[in-house]
């Protein structure tokens, strides 16, 4: 297998900058990968076009460069079995523009396209399948048939397409389960018996910030008593740091009350 060692540095040097422009900028429905110790060989997942018979399918394919290139073409082979007059059996590619056509200022972002395209738009007189060229020529129905029969068994599936900001949505989710999870409602009766849940998110107010809660809390439960009301709304208190939402119960107040004065 060749390695980057064998590539000449003028060759690295101008697949560096290919595949650096079609990361940043990929061709509409491909996507280029690579080993980053074998530069000649680049791989591409290419998305089958809509309204064809490829439609639904991803198909994998790779570009084999020889020492010389620029100025020799990239041979090209399909790795998924496709149906189509110009892929082999062998998954070999016949396109002009990697034969007779090829140019050493056309790059590797237009060979893809140019592969892209034929999905497309087939040409059946230079067939390598010829069952697939007759087919196209004479029963276009029938070769959509074939062709959609193997994108179904062989291709790749298209990964899914998360909706526009489905990012923004799922942070705005995270921070109010967060801000909810740092409030924990307790029962009554635990609440009056001294149990306390402290809070476990940073998002939760800090001591400094809350400073006079539990003398807020005493002044409510007061308020209750005298007023002669039978529960209280939910108050904060606060215990190291920990937020809880208690539900007061008069009852146990007053008795707790005659208890001391007992004492």
């Amino acid at each position: 297998m060749a390695t980057n060692e064998n590539l000449p540095p003028n060759v690295i040097k101008l697949l560096a900058r290919e595949l650096k422009s079609l990361d940043d900028s990929p061709p509409e429905g491909i996507k280029v990968g690579v080993n980053d110790d074998d530069f000649s060989t680049i791989y591409a997942d290419i998305d089958g076009p809509a309204g064809t018979p490829y439609e639904n399918g991803v198909f994998r394919m790779k570009l084999i460069l020889s020492r010389d290139f620029p100025h020799s073409p990239p041979k090209g082979y399909f790795l998924t079995k496709i149906f189509h007059p110009n892929i082999a059996s062998n998954g070999e590619i016949c396109v002009n523009t990697l034969k007779r056509d090829w140019n050493p200022s056309l790059g590797l972002r237009h060979v893809l396209v140019v592969v892209r395209c034929l999905l497309i738009e087939p040409f059946p007189e230079s067939a390598l399948n010829e069952q697939a060229g007759k087919m196209l020529l004479e029963n276009y129905e029938e070769y959509a048939r074939h062709a959609r029969l193997y994108t179904g068994i062989h291709a790749l599936k298209p990964k899914p397409k998360f909706k526009t900001g489905a990012i923004s949505e799922s942070t705005a989710v995270l921070n109010v389960d967060q801000t909810n999870s740092s409030v924990c409602i307790i029962d009554p009766k635990p609440a009056v018996s001294g149990a306390v849940v402290q809070a476990t998110t940073p998002l939760a107010p800090s001591l400094n910030t809350m400073k006079g809660a539990t003398t807020l809390l005493n002044s409510v439960v007061d308020i209750g008593v005298s007023s002669g009301s039978t529960a209280l709304p939910p108050v904060v208190a606060i215990n190291k740091g920990g937020l809880v939402k208690a539900q007061v119960d008069k009852k146990k107040i007053d008795a707790r009350k005659k208890s001391l004065k007992r004492l």
